[in-house]
Order: C-alpha cells, then structure tokens, then sequence
C-alpha cells in the first residue's frame, strides 16, 4: 500500500460511514448500523494514520510502517510528539477499538434515542446515542482534513 492508496482507503471508509449516518441510520435506526459505523471510523483513523506513517517513510523518518494498530500510534506519537491532534486521535482511536470489542446492549431501538451501551473493561460503560456517532465522525473527519493538510505541507 501507498500514501495515496491509504488516503484513499480512509476517504472511502469515511464516505461509507457518512451513508451510514445519513441514509442507513436515519430510517433503521438500530445498534447494529451503530456498530457498522464505529467499525468505519476505526477504518477511517488507522487509513489515516497509514498516511501520516507512508509520508515518514518517505521523508526516511521510519524504515517500515507498521500493521498493528497499538504500534502504529506509538510510532505516530513518536513522529508527532508536540501534536495535539495526533495525540488525541490515538487515545480516540484506542476507545472506538475498545468500544469495538465490547459486549453491548441495545435500548430505544428503531427510535430516535436508539443507544448502544458498550461495558467496556473495569465496568465503565459508554452510550453512543445518534448525536454520539454523529460527533465521532466529525471528530475523525476532522482528523482526517488535518492529515491531509498534513502530508501536502500546508500546515507544520
């Protein structure tokens, strides 16, 4: 894989999360298009931190980009050790897989207020309502928008 065939790949699992949110979720409204959803902005953020990994590579900062999720933010909070967005990403990234992976429950479904409530571990529990979903992937959007500017050198 490339820096732009990353890009790319985080372009579309964006796209497939905003129908998702739009057309998918507007009239079914259940978890399971909830589910669905987080599973494309987990997509989304690891494209994108491909991106960010590819374009080190090519500026010889890294040898290899890594396959693993949790090496894959080391390495970026590495490379971007004064970056509050690539930091807080990561931390974001590691909640939507925990999230991922939890046992879950559903209420309100076929409803508006339809939530999943995700029993992560040491018993904390996380609700993801319509809204919820909806700023996760503005959250990763923006991410996104930013690695773009990112990698083109628009901003350092």
């Amino acid at each position: 894989m490339s820096q732009e065939e990353a890009m790319q790949f985080a372009i579309q699992e964006l796209k497939r999360a905003d129908h998702s949110i739009a057309v998918s979720l507007k009239y079914t409204r259940t978890v399971d298009v909830i589910k669905s959803i987080v599973e494309r902005l987990i997509g989304t953020v690891s494209f994108s931190l491909d991106v960010l990994l590819f374009h080190a590579k090519s500026e010889k900062k890294i040898a290899e980009v890594p396959k693993l999720p949790r090496t894959k933010i080391e390495i970026a909070k590495q490379l971007y050790p004064e970056d509050k967005n690539v930091a807080d990403i990561c931390a974001f990234f590691l909640v939507l897989r925990k999230i991922d992976k939890a046992k879950f429950e559903r209420t309100q479904e076929y409803r508006r207020h339809v939530t999943m409530t995700a029993h992560l571990d040491g018993g904390e529990k996380v609700e993801i309502t319509i809204d919820i979903i909806s700023d996760y992937f503005d959250r990763t959007k923006e991410f996104l928008n930013y690695v773009s500017r990112l990698v083109s050198g628009e901003s350092e």
